[in-house]
Formats: structure tokens, sequence, C-alpha cells
């Protein structure tokens, strides 16, 4: 048996990380000031999206839908840093990115040390940008003792 490979497109992205890393800044920035359209404007119109609650929404109108509900609702007075893990290209064309998200004030002072959710983001790019076809989020629980 042949040992596993290693899969990631080696080819040069450094315009396709940055795109992704304003794709990241934008969602920060939307949840932030509670701005459901731009938190929704990187979606791909079939996107599927698991909510840290667990809750799965499919397609970019039921996604903004939640977005505005959430943001002028029980998400109106939260704030979060996300910070960008890595980004492995799988393809040219699709990348998988990891989004740490920690809890601030309104001043953006970190409430929380560490991370209390992790996404995974599956992007891809179409007509020479990037687009965000799946999310996954996940709570992560704090730690004790």
């Amino acid at each position: 048996m042949s040992p596993a490979p290693i899969i990631e497109d080696r080819s040069e992205h450094e315009a396709d990380l940055a795109e992704i890393r304003q794709i990241i800044a934008d969602t920060e920035t939307a949840y932030n000031t509670n701005d459901a359209d731009l938190l929704t404007a990187h979606f791909a119109r079939n996107a599927t999206v698991v909510n840290a609650l667990g809750v799965r929404l499919s397609g970019r109108d039921a996604l903004l839908e939640a977005n505005r509900a959430g943001l002028a609702g029980f998400l109106r007075d939260q704030y979060a840093s996300y910070e960008l893990f890595d980004v492995l290209f799988v393809r040219p064309d699709v990348a998988l990115a990891h989004k740490g998200a920690r809890a601030t004030d309104a001043t953006g002072e970190l409430i929380d040390l560490d991370h209390a959710m992790v996404a995974l983001y599956v992007l891809v790019k179409e007509d020479g940008r990037w687009w965000v076809i799946a999310r996954q989020n996940t709570l992560v629980p704090e730690k004790t003792g």
C-alpha cells in the first residue's frame, strides 16, 4: 500500500489568499456592525451553512433571512474577532479555510482568551472570484479545571 498523499495545489496563491482573508475580514465587519447583507455577500446562491447551534441552512436567500433575524435579534449586541488559521488549496479553484472566533466587547477588547468557535469554509473560485459554497461552525467547549 502506498503512503497517503499530501493533497494541495502548489501553484502561487498570494492573490487568492488575499481575497480569502478579505472575505473573513468582511465577515467580521458584518458581524460587528449587524450588516446582514455584507455577512451574506460572499456566499454562492446554493451555499449551505451549519451554524453554531447545528441548524442547517441551504440557499443564499435562507441564509440572508437568518442573518437579518439574528443580527437584529439575539446577536445584535454581540461582537467577535476572527482569525484565519489556515487555507488549504485542494485544487486551484477549491479551498478549505479554518477560522477561529473569540468574543469581544464593542470596542474590540477580547472577552474570550481562547477561541470559542471554529468555522470551516469551503470556497470555490468561479468567474475570477472566490465564493463560499459551505460553512460549518463548531462551538469549542470551555476549558474546565
